[in-house]
């Protein structure tokens, strides 16, 4: 293989596999920024920084995932196949969960800029849908990604993506375990 002949598609594969081992480290540190553990606001502080940083990185890779596929000469997606979910003809579920995937991310994540407008209390909990759209991008990886079954990129994303899916479900069981008695089990009345 020359490298040369397959640099789009090469780069896609490489921002691809950033985007998704940058979005866990994100969500990872996100969740630590919204724990309700008590600790300095400096240290807030920087996690918001850093948990800021990686975002914006990774919806760079994310544009760079697919942009850079419009110069692959073998899959040629056109601008319909980067852009608008489930028309392209290369694994056309998969790739639209990841086409949607990438927008509910960069939709969400530079919400953060308008919070002031939306609200704190109201933008926290938009926020939080964060996760689903993180899932999507986990899901489009498998399904599409050339990748997914090679063990390098296994152990790589797993490093990442099973510690932040553990502090999410850790979240999502901790808001189920503290919430009031009658919001756990519904009345069958």
């Amino acid at each position: 293989m020359i490298a040369g002949e397959h640099i789009f598609w090469i780069t896609s594969r490489a921002a691809g596999g950033a985007a998704l081992i940058l979005a866990s480290v994100a969500v990872a540190v996100g969740l630590m920024v919204s724990a309700k553990r008590q600790s300095a606001n400096s240290n807030k502080r920087d996690l918001r920084a850093i948990h800021e940083a990686l975002s914006l990185t990774t919806l760079a890779m994310v544009v760079l995932h697919g942009l850079s596929l419009l110069g692959d000469a073998y899959l040629n997606p056109g601008i319909a196949g980067i852009a608008v979910p489930f028309v392209g003809f290369y694994r056309p579920l998969w790739t639209g969960l990841g086409i949607v995937a990438g927008y509910g991310l960069a939709a969400l994540g530079l919400t953060y800029y308008m919070r002031d407008r939306i609200g704190a209390a109201r933008w926290r909990k938009l926020h939080r849908f964060t996760a689903l759209f993180w899932v999507l991008a986990i899901v489009h990886t498998i399904g599409a990604g050339s990748d997914s079954a090679q063990l390098w990129f296994l152990i790589a994303s797993g490093l990442v993506v099973v510690p932040a899916a553990a502090l999410l479900g850790l979240r999502y069981l901790d808001r189920w375990w503290n919430a009031p008695v009658g919001a756990r089990v519904p009345d069958r009345a």
